[in-house]
């Protein structure tokens, strides 16, 4: 399947990070999302419930990085891609990429991206 919406860019601020002071402190994160299902029958119908709502999904992706704290990006991408699963029956696969532009150490540079892709599991 190639049909997707793409979520791109959307800024939030979190409290994710290994170290005390970024739990504490907080800084901005940045989160794209590739969501994977069919939008035929919503291209057709041009009816919203027909396809996933944008606007749902952001505010879902918002209380995930704003209300939950975790050590690794990693896990931040792994807990948005799983609860979208679970919560979006229609959604078949999801690539979720995580920006930390500004890592607490000595290094200049625009920041570290982590991107997973994962997929539904098949009915058993």
């Amino acid at each position: 399947m190639k049909d997707r919406l793409i979520l791109k860019g959307m800024s939030f601020f979190g409290h994710h990070g290994v170290f005390p002071e970024e739990n504490k402190l907080g800084q901005r994160f940045y989160v794209d999302t590739e969501l994977y299902f069919p939008l035929d029958k919503a291209g057709r119908s041009d009816q919203l419930e027909d396809t996933v709502n944008y606007a749902e999904i952001y505010e879902f992706i918002k209380q995930i990085v704003e209300q939950k704290t975790f050590k690794l990006i990693e896990a931040l991408a792994e807990d948005i891609a799983s609860e979208l699963l679970q919560t979006y029956t229609s959604i078949n696969e999801i690539t979720v990429r995580v920006v930390k532009p500004h890592p607490p150490f000595a290094i200049v540079f625009d920041g570290v991206t982590v991107e997973i892709h994962r997929k539904r599991a098949p009915i058993q």
